[in-house]
C-alpha cells in the first residue's frame, strides 16, 4: 500500500520551469534593497513652471508694456495740422515694435524653458 502524499512529503520543484513567471532568484530581503535603491533615484517636479519661468515671464510683459507705451501717440497741439515728424519719429516706427517683438521672444523662452529636475533624497 502506497502513502499519501502529503505536504510534509512533496519534494519542491528545483528546475527552471517550474517556477511561476516573473519570480527571481534573489531573497526577498534583497529585492527590499533593489526596491529601497530605485526608489531613492526617482525624479519628481511638481509644478509646470519654476519660479524662474515666472521671472522672465514678467521680464517679457515688461517689456511689451515699455513698447506700446513708446508706441503711443501724444496730443497733437494744433488738429488741422499733419505734423508728420510726430507720427513717423524713429521711437513709434522702430524703437516700440522691436521692444514689443523682443518681449514676445522673451515670453516663448520663458515659457518652453524646462524647469530643472531635483533629486528626491530619502
Amino acid at each position: 500500500m502506497k502513502k499519501p502524499n502529503t505536504p510534509a512529503t512533496v519534494k519542491p520543484a528545483t528546475s527552471e520551469a517550474a517556477k511561476p513567471i516573473g519570480s527571481t532568484s534573489l531573497k526577498p530581503v534583497e529585492q527590499t534593497k533593489i526596491t529601497r535603491l530605485v526608489n531613492t533615484k526617482e525624479k519628481i517636479t511638481t509644478h509646470l513652471f519654476d519660479k524662474e519661468n515666472f521671472k522672465w515671464m514678467l521680464g517679457g510683459l515688461i517689456v511689451i508694456a515699455i513698447g506700446f507705451i513708446l508706441m503711443a501717440g501724444g496730443k497733437s497741439s494744433n488738429p488741422n495740422v499733419f505734423q508728420d515728424n510726430d507720427v513717423y519719429s524713429f521711437r513709434r516706427i522702430t524703437l516700440a515694435p522691436i521692444l514689443i517683438i523682443a518681449g514676445f521672444i522673451i515670453e516663448i523662452v520663458a515659457i518652453m524653458r524646462k524647469p530643472p529636475v531635483k533629486d528626491v533624497v530619502q
